[in-house]
């Protein structure tokens, strides 16, 4: 049970542009509910949420290189990993002008494809019943998950420390699974990630015959994954690399009829090479901001967007000039000053949402091939040098581990105006994918009686996987439900995850629950 605590306040692919399609050039560790520490807090009653920021780099296209400290840079956090439980309670009181849209209201929350780190939610309802799970609770929830029995809890629980049912549906709801399986090494993120693998053992790092083994074996993992998505026994799964984040979507979710995958951040560099590999692909984003958006919205670009647009006016007035007959009286800037800007704009946008990538269809499998025989996928200096990327799924797969998300429970006093009251904690750390925020926030509906608060922290590279592509085809809702019934999901939260992306390139950064109705903020 939680303490109560007081307080007196409350290859080497190096990094092409438009809005269509670019063509090719050539044909477990088990981790436990930990007890809470003891420790005084500090609670202020109002606090802002401390934020993630990204930071946008350039690069030069100059082949295949390793870009391990320059990867350290590009997405770090404003606050470490783990915070004191002092910040993370200061985390749901968000103001409405950190939001970059306002406020909405719904019985059901918009689908959330980024990967959380952490999730701190706050009730005035103890949180006691997810500490210290029985053997058979425990056993109970792993075989739930394994066969994809469907549980369906009541809309409340009078007395959650006693529901058996609700604990094994918890347990069940921080069950992930992952390839590689070290225990010693953090293997989520990975982009970024050196500084904490920094003086980790890593035997592969200078023996090559170890490392042709671990990516064989990832090998192996990969495409059993592909295929458990191809036959929607998958629903989908994350490719966790040095320098990118990949998602690949089961035909049938986030309103697609294909298999998608979306790859971010991504460089000029390793955008050609997928060119030069036969793979079709689209910069989404780049499409929406580009001359007709702006004209459309009145906003204004990003220097490299308005170059981009004025090298392609240019071409326009020069050939209006030919047309009248007057072009050699004017003087042309040559073909390779525009080739030039061209590529500058193109590594402008390297590292940044806007260079997010959508590969659809039968090019997901052109992808799998790329990224197998991909060398420089690996890192080949660094603490991460020669360590396959990580594989993150919500069901088993050739070669993965079970693992579980950390919780821990926390009670507290802070100040209100008639003196003291409790506040009750609930922190989940870990890689938390869309299936298991969408259980948890299931579990505390009944738990909690409708009735809590949630702070959510964001992999930053992943927000953008939220963006919403042009759809080719509406699909039958129920024919997408038969078809991906076997896929290992609750059927609510199979739902949730068919719906069309409405977040664009933001993610959901506050959650809050009254009477059964979300109100959100991203």
């Amino acid at each position: 049970m939680g303490a109560e605590l007081k307080s007196p306040a409350a290859s080497g692919c190096p990094g092409v542009g438009g809005g269509v399609k670019c063509a090719p050039r050539a044909a477990a560790g088990r981790a436990g509910l930990a007890d809470p520490e003891e420790r005084t807090l500090h609670i202020p009653r109002s606090s802002p949420v401390p934020g993630l920021q990204t930071l946008g780099g350039r690069r030069g296209v100059e082949g295949m290189r390793d870009s391990n400290q320059e990867n350290d840079l590009l997405w770090e956090e404003k606050v470490p990993e783990r915070t004191a439980i002092t910040e993370l309670h200061q985390t749901p009181h968000v103001s409405f002008s950190e939001s970059d849209i306002p406020p909405s209201e719904s019985t059901e929350l918009p689908v959330d494809w980024s990967i959380k780190t952490r999730l701190l939610f706050t009730s005035s309802q103890p949180f006691t019943w997810a500490d210290h799970l029985k053997a058979q609770e425990e056993a109970q929830g792993i075989i739930q998950h394994c066969r994809a029995t469907e549980v369906t809890l009541p809309q409340s629980i009078q007395d959650p420390k006693l529901s058996t049912e609700l604990r094994c549906a918890f347990q069940r709801s921080l069950i992930y699974w992952l390839h590689p399986a070290l225990s010693w090494l953090p293997l989520f993120p990975r982009i970024g990630a050196d500084r904490k693998m920094a003086g980790k053992t890593t035997p592969w790092s200078n023996d090559e015959t170890l490392q042709h083994v671990l990516m064989s074996d990832w090998s192996v993992s990969f495409t059993s994954l592909y295929n458990l998505l191809k036959t929607k026994l998958c629903p989908y799964f994350y490719v966790c690399t040095y320098q990118f984040t990949i998602l690949f979507r089961a035909a049938g979710l986030a309103g697609d009829d294909v298999i998608t995958a979306l790859i971010s951040p991504t460089t000029r560099g390793i955008r050609e090479a997928m060119k030069n590999e036969g793979i079709e692909f689209s910069l989404p984003l780049i499409k929406e901001n580009g001359p007709e958006k702006r004209k459309a919205s009145g906003t204004g670009l990003r220097h490299g967007e308005e170059q981009a647009i004025s090298d392609e006016d240019e071409e326009e007035s020069f050939s209006w000039l030919e047309e009248m007959g007057v072009q050699d009286k004017i003087k042309k800037p040559d073909v390779l000053s525009i080739k030039l800007r061209k590529e500058i704009h193109e590594v402008q946008m390297d590292h940044r949402p806007e260079s997010v990538v959508l590969v659809k269809g039968m090019n997901t499998f052109t992808l799998l091939n790329f990224l197998i025989n991909c060398k420089s996928l690996i890192a080949t200096s660094g603490p991460q040098a020669g360590l396959p990327p990580t594989l993150l799924s919500p069901v088993a797969f050739r070669g993965a581990t079970m693992q579980m998300l950390k919780a821990r429970s926390v009670n507290v006093k802070t100040q209100a105006l008639s003196g003291y009251r409790n506040q009750f904690s609930l922190e989940i750390t870990g890689p938390i994918m869309p299936h298991s925020l969408h259980s948890v926030m299931m579990l505390l509906q009944s738990s909690q009686n409708g009735s809590f608060s949630a702070g959510l922290y964001t992999h930053e590279p992943t927000a953008v996987f939220n963006i919403c592509p042009p759809k080719d085809n509406v699909l039958d809702k129920e024919a997408v439900h038969e078809e991906l019934a076997n896929c290992g999901l609750h059927p609510k939260t199979l739902d949730h995850l068919c719906r069309t992306p409405v977040l664009g390139k933001l993610s959901l950064r506050h959650v809050e629950m009254s009477d059964y109705i979300y109100n959100w903020r991203s």
